[in-house]
This record gives C-alpha cells, structure tokens and sequence, in this order.
C-alpha cells in the first residue's frame, strides 16, 4: 500500500535525506520518496502505520518536522516561509556546540553523544511571561490583572534560571572545589623539587603521598568524572574526541601513582628515584583535570555570549499590549492579541505586533531590526513591526501578524535555525577531526617508545610523561569549534543589520560571489509606483481606469496597486471583471463591462494579435525613455490607450552599486520592463550591462548562462516573478519589502529591502570567512606544533621538555581562544 503525506519543516537536500533514511528504518516500510519542491512524502508499506507513529520515528530522529494527512485540491493565495517545529522543553532546546551531526536538536541537556562536548542551550523563541503578586507569591497567571486575594497589581516574574546559567554555576562550583583541592597536591609536589624539602620534618613523605590520593580522588571522582565517563563513552561508540584523550592520559597516570604508592616493587629501577621510590603523578593528575575543567568553564562563559544576538532579539519583544475595547483601554499579554485587534502605542512603548497605523502618527526606531539609526516618520496606512520602539507621539494599530507569523519571530526563528547549519568549509575540519585522535594516541605511544628505548635515564619515566603530555596537549575541539563559532556570530551580526541568512553555505557562498543580477521593480526603485498619466486616444480616460482598476483588482503586483489607487485618488468606482489571467512577465487580461480588456507591454500585444499605431508606439516610446514604465490598453483587440507609471530610483541603489563594483562585482540589471526605460535606468545608475524585456524563463537561462561561463552568481530580487531566478542562483537575495514567494526561494533576506543590504552582506560574509580562516589556522599550528613539543622533540637540541600540566594549560585555553577570536565578529563593522 502507498501513502501520500504532507510534510513541514523540510528546507534542503539534507532534510530530504535525513527523513527518507528515519523512515526506511522500519520494517514495514519498503521505500519512502520525499519532495522537497512540493512538501510530501510518498511512502509505500507492507503493513499501514500511522502518521502518530511516523511523527514518533521522525522526533526519535531529532527531526522536528510534522507530517499531515494530504488533502487534494488545496490552494493558498500566498507561500509562506515554513520551519521546522522545535521540541521545546525546560527553557529551550539543545545542540552540540561543534554540530558533529548537522542541525540534529536534543530535548534534554547533557554532552554531544559524538564528541563529548556539552550541549548548548538555545533559547527558547517564544517568550512566555507569568504574572505574580508581590505580596502573595504563590499567586501566578498568565496575563497581567489584579490579585484574587489582595488586589494588588500583579507583576511579571523573572524568567526561570537557563539551563546554560544552571550549567555555568555547576562547573564554578566543581573549579572552587578542584582548585581547593589541586593547589595543596602542587605545593606538596613542588616542595619535593626544592633543594632543601622541609616536608619531611613535619611528617614522612609516604605521609605527603598518601595526602595527594585523598585531595586527589573527590576531584577524579566528583568533580571531574564526568570527563572520564565521556571518555568512555567515545570509546565504546568509536566517536573519538578530546575527552578521549584526557581520559586515557590522566587516568593513566593516577592509576599509575596508585600502583606506585601501594605497590613499589613492581617496578622496574627506570621508574626509581635515587631514593628508590617511584614517582607519582597525583599532582598532573588533579592539576590537568583542574585545567580542563577550567577550559569547559570559560568555554561555558563564552557559549552564552555567541548566542547573545538570539538574546538580544529575545528582549525587544514586549510582554504586554494594551488593547482598545469599546472604546477602554485594557491590559493584556502579548499572547491574547488576535489579528485585527487594535492596539494603543505609548510614547517609548515597543511595538508588540505586526500591524498597520489606523489612527495618529509617530517616528518609529527600527534600528533593532534594520541596523538603520534615523528614526522613520510613519503615519496613518503605514506598517510597523513589533519589537520596534514608539516615539513620542501615540498612535493605534490593527494587529495584521501575531505570535511565530511576526517580522521579528520570523528573524529569531530564522537566525537560529543558521547558527545550527554548516558552511561547507567545516567539511575540512571535519575530515581532519575523524582522523586525529587516533592519529595522536599513535604519536603517544610511539613517544613512550622512542624515549624508553633511545631516551636518557630515567628512560621509561621520561617516555611516560612525554607521552602522557602528548594526550593532553591535543585538541581536536579547537578544530571542531573553528567554523560554528564564527556563523554563529556572523548570523547574529546579520540579524542585527538587517541582513537575515538562511543557512551558513550562503555565508560563505556570498564573499565568492562575482557577478550580481537584479531585478529593476522594488529592488532597484522603491517598488512604490504611482500613475504619471492615462491616456486614451479617444480623449475619455474614465473609461479607460475604470477598466484597467476593475482588472488589476485581482492582482497583486505593485504596478496594480498603484493603478488600483490612482482610480481611488480619482473616485471612480470600480465593478467587477472576469476571467482574470495574469500572463507572466506580459501583463494581464480579463473581461469588464462585457469588454475584452488587456493591460500589458507589447509581448503581451503580439500574443493576442493586437496591432499598435506608430503615433501610439512613438509616444509610449517617449515615456519610456524618461525612465517610465508604459502598459499599453486594449479593449477589443483594439489598443486605445497607455497608462505610464513612475516608480523612484532608490537613493541607496547608486551607491550600492559603486561600491558592489569596486570590490570586483559585475552588476547586471535584468528586467521585464522594456529596453528604452531600462536604459534609463541603467544609465542613471551607470550600469554597463542590462537585459530588458525578461520573461522568468529569461532571467534563469540567462542566470544558467552566466554559470555555465564559471561565474558565481547572485540573484537579488523582490518578486513572484524572480523566484526561479532567486533559486537558480548561488546565493538568491530577497527583498524583505518583497513577496513571500520571493523570500522562500532565496538564501538572505535584506529586511530594509534596499542594495546597501548586499553590500553589507558582502562584508559581513567576508568578515565571516577570514575569522574561520584564522580560527583553522590558529587549531592547525597549534596541533602542528603542540604535539612534537610535547613528545620531547626540542629536548636533543635545548635540553626543553613540555610539563604535562603545562600541555593541559594550552589545551583548556585553546578552544577558548577559538571561541574569542569569533567573538570579535561583533565589533567588525559592516
């Protein structure tokens, strides 16, 4: 038997692989085929199984998608951008900081059952705010209101500890008690090396060691044996990692100085010392673990600060609104607004929904969302976004998006979503990451040989330490950390300037890009178009806007809005038409009145067999080349008229270009519009290179002919009519002014909608890439020159050796320093 489901949440070639081998994992299952164009799964059975039990597979899985029965003959007027569903428990959900399996999530804390690394907290996207009374604690509600018992306002509670603060205050605990204990073992150990030991005289020196078994053993067993039990687990799973490494060298030495402690007479003279003790190693032992516990604090601390941009888009949405009823104003929480509630903004308040202006005006922060400073005037019709601040005016609002549909919780959603994805440079870390472990356990143990063997006396003492020191010093979590760190931060950074990205191979797509195509309509104008004129040669326009507004009622496209308007301006009523057809990239057609109506450009004309007189065309062409935008009408098969419109050149785009142009970008502006307005345009702009007359199938066989010459090309756009382009391109750039269709086939997202956009995407991604570049290096030369130092290669020529506490120093501090280095991202300007 086959099934058909629908499936949300999927968005690349990896999702699609990742559900097909979840499901095919069942018995009952003999193939399953998933479209990830179409959102469906098609899956064949022996036996039926139901969707809760495929759902049940895909969550086991950690893939957080949902899967609905499939309903035939269903339409939506609009595409919106789908994400997965994230399992939300406690305060969030978790991730391994070095993504070892992608974008795979887990519900409950704990370590990367891959590399050991604890797992990172994401934060919760959706803020939920309770409500208590100062004097009655025990009183919680879910919205603002009075208290039952007291009357009492109530107010709201702070949020519950994150597990990642939980996580933080939990190793500063363990450091406080390792550091207790560990300083005592050093000091004993270091008054032994002293040329006059004045230990002894207080009590004998079997005394001394037996006291750094006691200090040393809550630290292996209490504070730090959770290393050892990652150690474990790395092991019988084969996922080698650097717990692996610390396991194995300081577990050896402890075990090795309780042998040497209790019995002495197994070993052999080598591992002697003149007074004929054999030398323990409890001091490396709590010493190093000490060092590495230090590293995963620091490393904790510096977790919390890449994910500091989801935070920071966290607090600008409010908890509250206040919402008009009847007239009253009335407190209420940010979860009870609907659509099509209206809303009061105070002066200084946030914007707490997606919404429009019904009432006043205002200027308006959107810096928080678009990186721009000046505040925007915005008045009556106008739209604003929640987590935007008021100014100082009051204005009401009719809530148009709420809850997860709105601009901001898209951009949090969005940006989490990228910090979990993988850049294709990880794949060399990764490769690398595979190999090294047991690549370093061989290098060890070819160190204790070499130095047993060929090594001055004590021989085998020296073989052990060096080797142990090998273990230690190896960090194969500074190469895992070097890529995800960076486009966390990056990602971040983005969000922050209004530059929303989808995932972190555009990151690194977009700095190789160079060759840039974009659309003229809303991408390089303002995409806010108003009528110039209509003219008809029979001298009556009424007749003429009545039809061409009554057609365009049905559309969507910019250009028929402002037709839509100019007849509204004009207060001519519109009737109804049908048969509407919008013909891509011509214009559009329909009947009104009982007339035949078609509004378009001359492909549309040639199309439908409809001449045009030379005076006609002349005249059109005259508009055209004053930058205008001409649709020729035609009533009848019988063109009567043009309706020229005029859409402003942003002033952001000449400067954008210039600056795309100087650092080696080649700017092409393809367009539907005809050639002498887009060389108006172009030549405005100072363009060298544009197309006009560009159907969709155009802009992508052009976009096609570009690769196939070994460009890497960009594609930005705002339209319904680019999307093929937008998903033909290396990296596709949308318009956030633009449609969602747009939006959905493209990999960033300008949310101010201008070219300044791209340029910041351009730097922000090259930023991006020379900060990775630096961390691979900073691991690479690291491990490149940790490992010989510590095997003992400097000691034939310097007579220098590498403490093994030392070699646990370098390696706490090198994933930190990795992590640093990312975190300098936040400062770069772009």
């Amino acid at each position: 038997m086959k099934h058909t489901y629908k499936i949300t949440g999927m968005t690349c070639g990896g999702c699609k692989t990742n559900v097909e081998a979840a499901l095919s994992n069942l018995k009952e299952i003999k193939n399953v085929e998933a479209n990830l164009k179409l959102g469906e799964i098609k899956v064949e059975m022996t036996s039926h199984i139901s969707i809760e039990k495929l759902q049940e597979i895909l969550l086991k899985a950690g893939l957080h998608y949902t899967i609905e029965p499939f309903i035939k003959n269903t339409s939506h007027s609009h595409l919106h951008l789908e994400h997965p569903k994230t399992v939300e428990k406690g305060n969030g959900v978790f991730y391994c900081p070095m993504h070892c399996e992608a974008d795979k999530i887990y519900e409950t804390p704990g370590s990367c059952p891959k590399c050991g690394m604890d797992l990172v907290e994401q934060p919760k996207l959706q803020v939920e705010t309770k409500y208590t009374c100062p004097m009655h604690p025990e009183v919680i509600q879910n919205s603002p209101g009075s208290c039952p018992k007291c009357g009492m306002d109530l107010v709201p509670m702070e949020p519950d500890e994150s597990e990642e603060l939980k996580t933080y205050k939990m190793l500063a605990k363990k450091m406080k008690i390792s550091t207790f204990l560990a300083v005592p073992v050093l000091i004993i150990t270091m008054a032994m090396h002293l040329p006059i030991n004045p230990l002894p005289k207080l009590m004998p020196q079997i005394y001394w060691d037996w006291l750094q078994l006691f200090l040393t053993i809550p630290i292996v067993f209490y504070t730090c044996w959770m290393f050892f039990i990652k150690c474990y687990k790395s092991i019988i799973s084969w996922n080698l990692n650097m717990f692996t490494l610390v396991g194995i060298g300081t577990g050896a030495a402890f075990l090795f100085s309780i042998v040497g402690l209790l019995y002495p007479n197994v070993f052999p003279l080598e591992f002697k010392g003149e007074s004929g003790d054999v030398s323990l190693y409890f001091e490396a032992t709590a010493v190093i673990l000490a060092l590495v516990l230090l590293g995963q604090l620091l490393e904790a601390k510096a977790h919390s600060q890449t994910s500091g941009a989801i935070k920071e888009l966290l607090k600008l949405a409010p908890s509250e609104a206040t919402i008009v009823v009847n007239g009253k104003d009335k407190v209420v929480s940010i979860h009870d607004i609907n659509v099509g509630d209206f809303l009061r903004v105070k002066p200084g308040e946030k914007i707490p929904v997606d919404g429009v202006i019904v009432e006043g005006s205002s200027s308006i922060d959107e810096s928080m969302i678009t990186g721009e400073p000046i505040p925007v005037d915005k008045k009556s019709e106008d739209k604003v976004s929640s987590g935007t601040i008021n100014g100082t005016k009051s204005f009401i609002m009719k809530a148009e998006k709420v809850g997860s549909d709105t601009l901001l919780s898209q951009i949090i959603q969005m940006v989490s979503d990228a910090s979990r994805s993988r850049a294709p440079i990880q794949k060399l870390a990764d490769t690398i990451s595979k190999y090294f472990v047991p690549i370093v356990v061989v290098i060890s143990i070819l160190t204790y040989i070499i130095w047993a063997n060929f090594g001055p006396e004590p021989a085998r003492v020296y073989g052990f330490v060096n080797a142990v020191a090998v273990l230690i010093i190896a960090c194969p979590c500074a190469l895992g950390l070097a890529t995800p760190m960076s486009v966390m931060v990056g990602v971040g950074k983005g969000a922050q300037n209004g530059v929303l990205i989808k995932n972190a191979e555009a990151l690194e797509l977009m700095n190789k890009v160079n060759v840039l195509i974009t659309d003229k309509t809303g991408t390089l104008t303002e995409g806010k178009p108003s009528v110039e004129k209509v003219f008809s040669v029979e001298g009556d326009t009424t007749s003429l806007i009545t039809s061409i507004a009554s057609l365009n009622q049905h559309s969507e496209h910019p250009l028929a809005l402002a037709i839509v308007n100019y007849a509204k301006k004009n207060k001519i009523d519109l009737v109804k038409a049908i048969d509407f057809e919008a013909v891509a990239g011509k214009g559009i057609t329909g009947i009104v009145n009982n007339n035949k109506v078609a509004l378009g450009n001359e492909k549309l004309l040639i199309q439908l067999n409809i001449k045009v007189s030379n005076t006609l065309k002349n005249e059109v062409i005259v508009e055209q080349k004053l930058g205008k935008t001409v649709s020729y009408i035609a009533v009848n098969n019988i063109t009567v008229g043009y309706v020229s419109i005029s859409d402003a050149i942003k002033t952001t785009s000449k400067e954008a270009i210039e600056k795309l142009m100087a650092s080696g970008i080649e700017v092409i502006m393809l367009t539907g519009d005809n050639e002498n307005t887009a060389k108006a345009v172009a030549d405005e702009l100072h363009l060298s290179n544009f197309k006009a007359s560009c159907l969709p199938e155009d802009k992508l066989e052009f976009i096609k002919k570009l690769q196939a010459e070994g460009k890497i090309v960009a594609m930005a756009g705002d339209g319904i009519n680019d999307a093929p382009a937008l998903a033909q391109a290396i990296v596709g750039i949308a318009m956030g002014t633009g449609t969602d269709v747009a939006i959905e086939s493209s990999e960033i997202t300008l949310v101010k909608g201008d070219l300044q956009g791209i340029v910041k995407a351009k730097n922000l991604s090259h930023a991006v890439m020379k900060n990775i570049k630096q961390n691979l290096f900073f691991s690479f030369a690291y491990n490149v020159l940790g490992v010989p130092i510590a095997a003992g290669i400097f000691f034939p020529f310097f007579g220098i050796l590498l403490s093994p506490i030392i070699a646990a120093l370098a390696m706490s501090f090198s994933s930190v320093s990795v992590i640093l280095n990312s975190l300098r991202l936040r400062r770069v300007k772009i």
